[in-house]
């Protein structure tokens, strides 16, 4: 029976990840299981310099999900290398680097950087982070501004390049095309919707960046369209995430076309589930007799409906 999945040229024992922002660099949910049990841990976003984040209120659960305002803090890139990667090397851990620059030089620094390092495996590049040259417009929702970020990030990444793509655009699947079209060998979708919370006592925002970004099992639905759409455009992998909190979560977007799976806002709520979700998956192939994991990627489309 075989579990493993391609990502360009990284081979992952299974198909679960931990979503960026959701696991911190790997410490938190060691506790819980063995980091080698899972495909990859993706980590926290990365900058060149530690970021604080947001000031104020930061997260708030909401119907079947949450609102976070983390404002992408961590601990640096220097930090990372020297203090939290040897960590996850010892947790024998299949390691994904986030990279979240504000500016086209930071992201190409950050994955010259990233490139360096044989401990890790792959670089995910996310795309909605605001580009401060271009009046805080994201790279994920300017087809023009992200061609030319991932054509400079491309020339200087020789790691396999993942890239997570906004899901706050009105057609997800032209920019997954512009992905492929400039040398990623996978998209990952979705990252958080854009929503808010208005705090009726005081009758102001509840963040005082106003907005959010809305994860868990609220967006599951949105974002299982996403992929299955995004399976129909593309040939490169896609990494599907969005409010999966189950093996049947997974498999839903495993059959939608999803290569990988990532486990996010449950990370909060149940540390241990990606690994438990990794156990299940085998256990359902040993229950329908599947042979390959990768032989039910995508297979929804079989029917010959798409959504609209």
């Amino acid at each position: 029976m075989n579990l493993s999945v391609k990502i360009g040229s990284l081979t992952l024992k299974n198909p679960v990840t931990v979503a960026s922002g959701t696991a911190g660099y790997g410490e938190e949910l060691s506790a819980f299981y063995d980091l080698s049990e899972i495909g990859a841990v993706i980590t926290k976003g990365l900058s060149l310099k530690p970021r604080p984040g947001n000031s104020g209120n930061r997260i708030i659960e909401t119907p079947s999900g949450i609102l976070n305002s983390i404002g992408l803090e961590n601990v640096g890139i220097e930090n990372f290398l020297s203090h939290k990667l040897p960590f996850l090397e010892k947790q024998n851990a299949t390691v994904i680097a986030n990279a979240a620059g504000h500016s086209i030089e930071e992201n190409v620094e950050l994955c010259r950087i990233l490139s360096a390092e044989k401990k890790i495996h792959a670089i995910e590049l996310n795309v909605s982070c605001p580009n401060v040259k271009e009046g805080g417009i994201a790279f994920g929702s300017d087809i023009k501004l992200m061609r030319k970020l991932l054509t400079e990030v491309r020339e200087v990444c020789t790691l396999p390049l993942i890239v997570k793509l906004s899901p706050n655009v009105s057609d997800i699947t032209e920019f997954a095309l512009c992905a492929e079209e400039c040398g990623a060998d996978a998209v990952s979708a979705i990252n958080t919707l854009v929503g808010m919370k208005i705090d009726i006592k005081r009758k102001t925002p509840h963040f005082n960046n106003k907005v959010a970004g809305l994860s868990g099992p609220a967006v599951r639905p949105v974002a299982v369209r996403m992929v299955y759409q995004i399976f129909e455009k593309v040939s490169i992998p896609i990494l599907g995430l969005g409010g999966i909190s189950n093996v049947e979560d997974a498999l839903e977007f495993i059959l939608a076309g999803a290569r990988a799976i990532s486990i996010g806002t449950m990370n909060l709520v149940y540390p241990a589930r990606a690994a438990e979700i990794a156990e299940g998956l085998s256990d359902y192939m040993t229950e329908n007799g599947i042979d390959d994991i990768n032989d039910l990627v995508g297979y929804a489309h079989s029917c010959g409906i798409s959504p609209q």
